[in-house]
């Protein structure tokens, strides 16, 4: 993975020795449990032959999960597997259909039923907390549709991914005999990926994650580096920074290539719930953040790219590109003009390209990632190149990364909503009923 970056500020970088320490210092311990999963697999080649023996006797493989427990996995698989998995027969396939569920929608789930064979269906339900409402509601809906399937079957075709020891899930898979896969109380949901939560679905799924953890290890190798030209993390989370404290307060990340059209997904949770922060971690209130904005090239460059080049000054972008693309699928010679006998690649990255120069043109601050293809390894890169530039970022602006009090208090609230009678919920709390 190569990166180069786009800037009139580099010899204005923010000093990152502190926060280099504050993240490396604990590396692998507490909270920073998950900068040392890629290092710690001893029950790695159980988990394949798990996933093995499950995926060799069902059809449909259904992930009920939110957040950090489902955005990692949909972008492994949407970038490893083929992206037409669903629609290939089961020999071309060679694994099961994959369903995601986050949320409560009854659409969602009557639509779901709809297209699955519960008797060849294998649910993997994921949650850290074990109490999750929105996953245990899912989770319960389809538990109960499958008992009445498959009776006393029931508990072999779901596994649970959760704290062991705590939580509704955990108590709940204990008493029906589900099998149980840990995840350690120090990795929080949005650094999950390359743990249970994301390993056991990517196992089923036939998903090579010896690769994938290798490239992990890889990527890490180069963000605990202390020179900070060398560690491509810290030098990104550095000029990330730079640019909020200039203004930037949006930062785009918009890879071309449609089997990353999900990384935005995965990037925005862990920018947006780490660094937005009410108060430093020494308690001075500062609303502090950088909002994440969801691309795809080139399809973005239709919608988006008006407004990135001449709207507000407020907006960093990142472009992550591939350098290796599929080749065969050239346009004819017959045809006149610059399209004549280009590869379907080669537009592509030219697109990313002349996005990126008109940016620089109009003084607009940016950056391009490069992976040299897509695969398990450069995928695992990925994630942990984001990961830690995501920590790093935190520690530099002195917010803890790590915590989440304003989603907790909007799941304590649903909590107590749904505890009421929900007819008795004043009005005058809405503003707009439609």
């Amino acid at each position: 993975m190569t990166k180069k970056y786009v800037s009139g500020g580099i010899d204005e970088l923010i000093d990152c020795s502190v926060a280099y320490d504050n993240v490396n210092r604990k590396f692998g311990e507490e909270y920073l449990r998950w900068c040392s999963l890629p290092f710690d697999t001893p029950d790695l080649s159980d988990l394949i032959t798990y996933g093995m023996q499950v995926r060799e006797n069902v059809e449909y493989l259904v992930v009920l999960g939110i957040g950090g427990s489902s955005l990692g996995l949909s972008m492994v698989a949407k970038a490893t597997l083929h992206l037409r998995h669903n629609e290939l027969n089961r020999f071309a396939r060679k694994a099961p259909k994959l369903y995601v569920v986050s949320n409560t929608d009854p659409d969602e789930m009557s639509n779901l039923f709809d297209v699955i064979d519960l008797r060849k269906t294998h649910f993997c339900v994921v949650t850290k907390s074990g109490d999750t409402g929105e996953t245990l509601a899912n989770f319960y809906v389809c538990y109960d549709k499958l008992k009445r399937v498959v009776g006393d079957d029931a508990k072999g075709k779901v596994c649970a991914v959760t704290t062991i020891g705590k939580g509704t899930l955990y108590d709940f898979a204990v008493r029906e005999g589900i099998r149980i896969f840990g995840i350690d109380k120090g990795v929080g949901g949005r650094f999950s990926v390359l743990s249970n939560a994301g390993l056991v679905p990517m196992s089923i799924l036939g998903i090579d994650i010896r690769n994938l953890l290798y490239g992990a290890r890889r990527a890490t190798c180069g963000c605990i580096q202390k020179n900070i030209y060398k560690n491509p993390a810290l030098i990104t989370a550095s000029l990330l920074v730079l640019s909020k404290k200039k203004g930037y307060n949006i930062c785009v990340l918009m890879p071309y290539s449609d089997r990353l059209r999900l990384l935005p997904d995965f990037f925005a949770q862990l920018w947006a719930e780490s660094l937005g922060k009410r108060t430093t971690k020494s308690g001075a209130t500062v609303n502090e953040g950088q909002t994440p904005l969801k691309a795809l090239g080139s399809v973005d460059q239709h919608s988006l790219l008006q407004l990135l080049v001449e709207g507000p000054q407020d907006k960093v972008v990142i472009f992550v590109g591939v350098r290796d693309r599929l080749k065969g699928f050239a346009v004819s010679q017959s045809h006149d003009g610059y399209l004549n006998g280009k590869e379907l690649g080669d537009i592509l990255d030219a697109s990313m390209r002349g996005t990126a120069m008109s940016l620089v043109n109009a003084g607009r601050p940016n950056m391009t990632i490069t992976v040299d293809e897509i695969n398990e390894e450069s995928v695992g890169e990925l994630l942990t190149f984001f990961m830690f530039a995501t920590a790093y970022a935190g520690e530099l602006l002195s917010v803890d990364a790590f915590n989440q009090p304003g989603v907790e208090y909007g799941k304590n609230m649903t909590r107590k909503l749904l505890g009421e009678n929900m007819r008795e919920v004043s009005d005058k709390n809405f503003i707009v009923r439609l």
